[in-house]
């Protein structure tokens, strides 16, 4: 069945293409559209991606990070949630190149098989980058009350933090 699998993306174009001309769409020219909106989509986002990028740099720079992970690990061990995991709960909700770095160090310091990795690696699958959705996205096309947006976020991913770590006990242990 896997044979088969490298033809989904190709076979999943041609559709399109096809549907397209069956319906007799300009191809071509709506992709060339897009293509010049996603173009100018990018460059609009461009400053919302430096805001946030440079406020994370700064979060970690300025050793916030560290003091919060002290203030809040004993909290998380009380709860049978590894301490070392803390740092992939705050950074993930704000940028995802930043939580790959914390997941690729801890891979190093604990092992790719280390019940540590698993559950930061679940976090990193079943969360999201809520602060920079809001930041770059929500930006971009000029929301500015992301109150709602940003509770149903950060819910989502307390939620997904939590269930990483139940289903890596359960399943891991």
């Amino acid at each position: 069945m896997h044979q088969y699998t490298a033809l989904i993306i190709p076979l999943l174009i041609l559709f399109i293409i096809s549907h397209g001309l069956y319906k007799k769409v300009p191809v071509y020219e709506e992709f060339v559209d897009g293509a010049k909106e996603g173009f100018s989509t990018a460059v609009r986002i461009i400053p919302y991606l430096v805001a946030i990028l440079f406020a994370i740099a700064m979060f970690r720079a300025s050793g916030a990070l560290e003091s919060l992970i002290i203030f809040i690990g004993p909290v998380f061990s009380f709860f049978g949630i590894p301490p070392e995991t803390l740092p992939m709960a705050i950074i993930r909700p704000m940028t995802g190149s930043g939580s790959i770095a914390v997941l690729a160090d801890l891979i190093q310091n604990h092992g790719e098989d280390s019940l540590i990795v698993k559950i930061a690696a679940t976090m990193f699958g079943s969360t999201e980058t809520t602060f920079y959705v809001l930041a770059v996205y929500f930006g971009a096309i000029g929301i500015k009350k992301t109150s709602y947006a940003l509770q149903a976020g950060l819910i989502a991913d307390a939620t997904g933090f939590i269930s990483a770590v139940a289903v890596c006990y359960w399943y891991f242990t």
